[in-house]
């Protein structure tokens, strides 16, 4: 990415970073109470095809036996489908339909496809600029989807499902979830692996217009390749269709009971950073010297300290004020394989909502606080008790 497109995406960071009320009208609950289910592709929209099998018909199967599967087992837990029958639904259409229903999941399903015929395995996608070539041109064939709307270049008049430069603008509207959707993408990947043997081609991040407009955490799941013959006969069985929705399935409850069942939090915390300490493994609170070492760019601050993170990435920037909307004096951490940006070190939750507000009206309007001790990122419930 050359220097201008590098400026143009931070700045508009800055600009169209939009935290929705995450958990909409039940900020009295916190966990998964729908989850929406979108098939890729359906209708004139076949998506990509093997020697018999097509992807929209794939997608669908294995959608409604997941669905059917949370319905089963999780009576709490209300299901939408964007499509449950051989109908053409636009990009847009399905993320409104998530929105509509105040989804706090959206889990896409999909099949992969690729000129070389070797090609196996599944891959599950956050949305986030692309690293490789391949990653870029999987996102281009799902979004090729809006070429066959009526329409669609006043729709998308922005947008050039061809063009790399039109994917910068899509990443930072999904920054507020990118944690919790890296989360399920790793546990679907996982379940993929281990129960059902299917080779792992990881968790991957690109621009994917399905996932851009959504506002809850979003996975788009490539469920294997129909350009393989081995893996399609797999893909069109029931059996085979069956072990995949049971996969994602297993995943999604472990995703659900972990939100739920945490201890000892607080309640008056933001809830993107509830989801961000499930994140906090046991190695990463420790204050041995690897973990020092791994944050090295941070400069230390003895005690406990509080501070306003702003953005989250998989690129690391250089941490001058230009690249986030002239703040100045951001620091960098890094967790989950992630890099975190953040502001301030104050000593206490008053001055950290002061300093909170001032970056959310300077455009970083999902900002919220973190908590470090010694340098080392620790829940803010801790945080509070260590200050008691």
């Amino acid at each position: 990415m050359n220097q201008r497109l590098l400026i143009t995406f931070l700045v508009l960071s800055g600009c169209f970073i939009v935290l929705t009320n995450f958990a909409s009208d039940k900020t009295d609950f916190f966990g998964v109470k729908v989850v929406c289910i979108d098939a890729g592709h359906g209708g004139k929209d076949g998506g990509c095809v093997g020697l018999e099998a097509k992807e929209k018909d794939v997608a669908l199967a294995i959608a409604l036996k997941l669905g059917k599967q949370i319905e089963d087992n999780f009576k709490d837990v209300e299901v939408v489908y964007t499509r449950t029958t051989d109908v053409f639904i636009e990009l847009g259409e399905r993320a409104r339909i998530a929105n509509k229903a105040k989804a706090d999941l959206f889990i896409c399903i999909h099949v992969n496809a690729s000129e070389t015929k070797t090609s196996i395995g599944t891959e599950t996608f956050v949305i986030g600029l692309h690293k490789t070539e391949a990653n870029l041109n999987v996102a281009k064939r799902e979004n090729a989807s809006i070429l066959l709307e009526d329409d669609y270049k006043t729709k998308y008049s922005d947008f050039d499902p061809n063009s790399p430069e039109s994917y910068i603008a899509l990443t930072m509207r999904q920054n507020a979830f990118v944690d919790q959707s890296l989360t399920l993408a790793a546990k679907v990947q996982t379940q993929f692996t281990d129960r059902v043997g299917r080779k792992n081609r990881g968790v991957k991040q690109a621009g994917f217009l399905v996932l851009h407009q959504t506002s809850m955490p979003s996975i788009l799941i490539e469920t294997g390749f129909l350009s393989n013959t081995e893996e399609e006969k797999f893909l069109a069985s029931n059996i085979g269709q069956d072990y995949l929705a049971s996969a994602i399935f297993r995943a999604f409850k472990e995703y659900k009971q972990e939100l739920e069942n945490k201890d000892n939090v607080d309640k008056k915390e933001s809830v993107v950073e509830e989801v961000i300490e499930n994140e906090v493994k046991k190695e990463d609170i420790k204050t041995d010297k690897k973990d020092k070492k791994k944050n090295k760019e941070v400069e230390v601050e003895k005690g406990v300290v509080f501070s306003v993170q702003i953005a989250t990435s998989s690129i690391k920037y250089e941490l001058v004020p230009e690249n986030f909307n002239g703040v100045e004096n951001v620091s960098i951490y890094e967790a989950g394989g992630l890099f975190r940006y953040t502001v301030g070190k104050e000593k206490n939750m008053t001055d950290a909502n002061s300093l909170q507000l001032q970056l959310r009206a300077n455009g970083f309007t999902d900002a919220f606080i973190v908590a470090f001790s010694d340098g080392v990122r620790i829940p803010i419930s801790e945080a509070l008790s260590l200050q008691k």
